[in-house]
């Protein structure tokens, strides 16, 4: 399979797979395709099992690349990955007669028709009306919002992936009689947090070559699913003690 090919199988479950997320992932040693001689990559299914193990780990688990890597080494050895792998481990044989190996379970590719695959999540624009539309805000519950710097339009209009996400939230929320203002001291906390992150992964960020911009982005995944686990945890925490142990 070509590397377009492997894209359209992963992007029904993977939305934010992109060209780049795979080069990172062969540069840092996780996958390693074969190369046609042209110099053309040339993805195995085993390779596609592969990084499907690789981002369900990252997405269900918010597991670090080199705990991955580790698992992964442990699969390569013939013995179960640490932790057990996101979803389980099974015996599979390697279709050689070199005997079984310990294979992730996804290893099940059918060749069936695939959807069309979504777009990048950073290229999605959408317009005023269609943000009210998916989210199923009201005119002025996203004036307040953009009024309390919660959501605000792209610099060349229009509204990203991150403000329907936003929008889709606070509406939830609305149904518990949070509104907009009551959402203030989550833009300070979050400006705080864009503050103390900025810091690390800056130096990656400003580096014109490509696999470090791919390493900063993966980087910013992995902090922020981390500083999210932490914040649910010191919320949960808090409210059982403040609730005398309800959970």
């Amino acid at each position: 399979m070509s590397i377009g090919e492997v894209l359209a199988h992963l992007r029904a479950d993977f939305p934010d797979a992109t060209i780049s997320k795979l080069r990172f992932l062969e540069s840092e040693g996780l996958i390693q395709p074969q190369r046609t001689a042209a110099g053309y990559r040339k993805y195995s299914r085993e390779d596609l099992a592969r990084l499907r193990y690789i981002l369900t780990a990252q997405r269900d688990q918010y597991l670090p690349l080199r705990v991955i890597r580790d698992q992964l080494a442990a699969l390569d050895a013939g013995a179960p990955a640490i932790g057990g792998g996101p979803t389980g481990i099974a015996d599979r044989s390697d279709g050689r007669g070199e005997g079984a190996r310990l294979r992730p379970t996804l290893v099940a590719v059918p060749p069936t028709q695939q959807p069309d695959p979504p777009a990048d999540l950073a290229d999605v624009v959408l317009g005023r009306e269609e943000l009210l539309t998916k989210a199923g805000l009201t005119e002025s519950t996203l004036a307040a919002l953009e009024q309390y710097g919660l959501i605000a339009e792209r610099p060349g209009g229009g509204y990203d992936a991150d403000s329907l996400e936003v929008a889709t939230v606070a509406v939830r929320l609305a149904e518990y009689g949070l509104e907009a203002r009551h959402l203030r001291a989550y833009r300070a906390a979050a400006d705080r947090e864009i503050g103390l992150l900025t810091q690390l992964v800056a130096p990656l960020a400003r580096q014109s070559n490509p696999a470090a911009r791919a390493r900063a982005a993966e980087t910013v995944r992995e902090l922020t699913a981390y500083t999210d686990r932490l914040r649910g945890a010191l919320v949960r925490g808090g409210l059982r003690q403040t609730l005398g142990g309800s959970r």
